[in-house]
């Protein structure tokens, strides 16, 4: 153990050397930041807005921290929320060294970014790229997008929240980083990605975020199965009583503030686009929260304050790629749609049954994510079926069924691979220690 604790270290201290190494500036007339061609100047509103938006965006891990949280037994919301604020440093230095390359990098075929490209945040500087930030400092762009795949393998922690070995999520995250989130920021966000050419419209992540989060989720769930104390039944997961309703609420006040910044910020601009989606994301938001009460009511469960909060949250998911194409009417209905199906999916009995999702994730953000997408295709203004043109709608069908694909089944892998060599559950003595003593125990911690 002590081996390994050093090993790590080691890494990091690695790493450290690396940084220093690659942030000595070249020679005078060597290659590098002085052969770049002369770079459009940048606009200070803009700028001074995606600060905003970026800061607003990480804010949303500390919410969602609160979110999953209030909801999980009280004797796992201190591991339950760690597991969210982790992503914050772990996967920030995963940007820098090389997450940002694999996304944003030079493509390759239009499936991944060149590691080599931004390597250490090589040539990541103040100054606009023409191709990703032509008002705005490029390391600005590389910041905003880093707040992105920080909250991305947070959500996954809500399909086996109680139940996974902090080790192996440590590694999760990692790989899914590297594997899965890179790969489809690139297709989709990248100017030669392939679902970028295909014309496919994701303004602020229904793939590469919601879709890939609530698919991983799925395989997630399936992978780290419940496992009860003996003598208890073993199929499903019984739901468990929150711990505190009140971390739920602030943590949906927080999360609907960050996404603000999520969705508006995807502008890339202060100017009526970010406007648009600023408003589009309110009112969806607003219209789900509605919408899944009233269906709540409508079946004859009671009207709760928790599931208030997931309704909200599932509007802002599914609005997330339509947010700037769409009008506010439009985004009444996609957050009412995408309240009705994502509640029969969450309440479906047959489902629970087999599928032990802790926190709903497949069926908020995977389903919320699969909405979005097909009725952004719907009722975008340019090139929606509203307006005469179905071939959008087709492009997203197909691009959901990949990105589904490919999210859960590198997923699964990932999974299969960690519990072959580490497994993946924790142990019965885990399930059942208390919040203060996750913080003094951290035999789970140790990789």
């Amino acid at each position: 153990m002590v081996k390994q604790r050093l090993g790590a270290f080691s890494a990091l201290a690695v790493l450290v050397i690396v940084g220093v190494v690659a942030g000595i500036p070249p020679a005078a007339g060597s290659s590098g930041l002085n052969t770049l061609p002369i770079a459009a100047p940048i606009n200070s509103g803009d700028t001074a807005w995606m600060l905003m938006a970026t800061a607003m965006v990480l804010l949303m891990t500390p919410g969602l921290a609160f979110f999953y949280g209030g909801m999980v037994s009280k004797e796992h919301v201190i591991g339950t929320m760690f597991q969210s604020f982790i992503a914050m440093g772990v996967v920030s230095l995963l940007w820098v060294v090389v997450g940002f390359s694999l996304s944003f990098g030079t493509s390759m075929h239009g499936l991944i970014g060149d590691p080599r490209t931004f390597f250490m945040f090589k040539d990541v500087g103040l100054v606009t790229n023409a191709a990703l930030s032509p008002t705005i400092p490029f390391a600005l762009f590389a910041l905003f997008q880093m707040k992105f795949a920080i909250i991305t393998p947070a959500l996954v922690t809500g399909s086996f929240a109680e139940r996974i070995k902090f080790s192996s999520f440590i590694w999760f995250m990692i790989l899914f980083t590297l594997c899965v989130y890179a790969p489809l920021a690139h297709w989709t966000w990248h100017p030669d990605g392939f679902l970028h050419k295909w014309g496919i419209l994701d303004f602020a992540g229904g793939t590469v975020v919601h879709m890939s989060a609530g698919f991983a989720g799925l395989a997630g769930a399936l992978a780290v199965r419940h496992t009860p104390p003996k003598g208890q039944l073993s199929h499903g997961h019984s739901p468990q009583v929150p711990a505190n309703i009140p971390f739920v609420l602030l943590g949906t006040g927080l999360l609907w503030f960050g996404w603000f910044g999520f969705n508006a910020g995807s502008e890339l601009a202060a100017d009526g686009g970010a406007v648009t989606a600023f408003l589009t994301t309110n009112t969806a938001a607003a219209a789900a929260m509605v919408a899944w009460l009233l269906t709540d009511l409508i079946i004859g469960r009671k009207v709760t304050a928790m599931n208030a909060c997931i309704g909200s949250v599932v509007g802002l998911v599914a609005v997330t790629p339509a947010a700037g194409f769409i009008t506010v009417g439009a985004s009444i209905a996609i957050g009412t749609v995408a309240a009705l199906v994502s509640n029969l999916m969450l309440n479906a009995q047959w489902l629970k049954a087999r599928i032990p999702d802790t926190l709903d994730v497949f069926a908020c953000h995977g389903v919320g994510g699969i909405v979005g997408m097909v009725l952004t295709a719907v009722f975008a203004q340019k090139g929606g079926v509203v307006n005469g043109d179905p071939s959008l709608l087709f492009k997203h069908l197909a691009a959901v069924v990949v990105v589904a694909g490919y999210a859960f089944g590198v997923s699964l892998l990932l999974y299969k691979m960690l519990g072959f060599i580490g497994g993946l559950n924790t142990s019965s003595s885990a399930l059942g220690r208390s919040s203060a003593a996750f913080d003094l125990e951290l035999g789970d911690l140790q990789v």
